[in-house]
């Protein structure tokens, strides 16, 4: 049977939102906050952007302080450019996100906790006073396992200067980290990546431009090899430590101590001294000459040499080692300064 209204009944009111007003905007930042109170992905997505800004600009800045610098030179190819670049860039997301991990989240949480027994609110002074205490816990593990596998305990200085230069470059992160975190935790829509990545690209672009005007402008100039004809080459090379090759200029050459380095079938190169006298003649690459041929019958000593240095003091080297190891033998030219 049909139940009729009552006269003068109140009709059910409709559901509401809890909060009047409460749009699908406020509603989707609202369920945000609760899936995450304590702000730590928005802290972790912000120390990972500094870092990866910090090591942008430092390497970009390190790259124009080589360039004026004695270097083996940069690649070269458009290709072989991206897929540095690409392949850098990934490793720095990478390495960003493990730092953050060990050593930033670690600091939020020691400040958080610290000032949670005291009863105060965390902030920037409570975070920046945590990271120097992460910084010398992983120098004191990494510390500890490079001893271990050394065998030997570094210098002092060494892990000052490990725990000092850590913590310089945790703490702009550790700082961006925790004003993220606590943004989350007080209720308000935290952008803090985004601005971060924004004003890091703003500050690679200016140390790039200002690069850029230094080198463009001639105040600072790329460094390029000292140019030495065959009259250059000869006189007395040393390896400074009792070692030593004359090269006349007609060129003939006599080694007295000379370290060759020879493949020992263990993978290192080991010198022996070579004694004699041979030959030598310059290298010329497209008309330039970029170093030159050592050979002495003796001792088997078969090298092309290249040039380093400055006019003022040159330097001739080879490789040794591994191709790519940086390892070089070095020979500075004796000067006879005039009485």
């Amino acid at each position: 049977m049909t139940q009729q209204a009552e006269p003068g009944a109140i009709p059910e009111a409709a559901p509401v939102d809890a909060e009047a007003g409460t749009g699908p905007e406020e509603t989707s930042r609202a369920q945000k906050r609760v899936m995450h109170p304590d702000g730590f992905g928005a802290a972790f997505c912000a120390s990972m952007a500094a870092l990866c800004a910090e090591a942008a600009v430092a390497g970009t800045t390190g790259i124009l302080v080589m360039l004026s610098r004695e270097h083996e030179g940069l690649p070269h190819g458009l290709l072989v450019i991206a897929g540095l670049v690409f392949a850098v860039a990934l490793l720095g997301v990478l390495v960003s996100g493990f730092v953050t991990a060990v050593t930033v989240m670690p600091a939020l949480a020691l400040a958080r906790t610290v000032t949670r027994r005291l009863g105060r609110r965390d902030g920037l002074l409570w975070n920046a006073a945590a990271v120097p205490f992460v910084s010398a816990a992983v120098v004191a593990v990494f510390g500890g396992v490079s001893a271990v596998g050394s065998l030997s305990l570094a210098a002092p200085l060494k892990y000052l200067l490990w725990w000092a230069s850590l913590t310089v470059a945790l703490l702009p992160a550790t700082l961006i980290a925790g004003v993220a975190g606590r943004r989350v935790r007080d209720g308000r829509y935290a952008r803090v990546a985004r601005r971060v990545v924004r004003d890091g690209v703003i500050a690679w672009l200016a140390v790039g431009a200002v690069g850029a005007a230094v080198y463009g402008t001639g105040a600072v100039k790329v460094y390029q090899p000292p140019k030495l004809d065959t009259a250059q080459f000869a006189g007395v090379w040393t390896d400074g430590r009792d070692g030593t090759v004359k090269l006349a200029a007609d060129g003939t050459a006599v080694a007295d101590g000379l370290d060759n380095y020879v493949w020992d079938g263990t993978g290192k190169d080991r010198p022996k001294d070579c004694d004699g006298s041979g030959t030598w003649q310059p290298v010329k690459d497209q008309g330039r000459i970029q170093g030159l041929s050592l050979r002495i019958g003796s001792c088997e000593l078969k090298r092309n040499w290249s040039v380093s240095g400055t006019d003022k003091e040159p330097r001739l080297f080879h490789e040794i080692g591994k191709p790519g190891s940086g390892k070089r033998y070095v020979l500075t030219k004796v000067v006879k300064h005039k009485k």
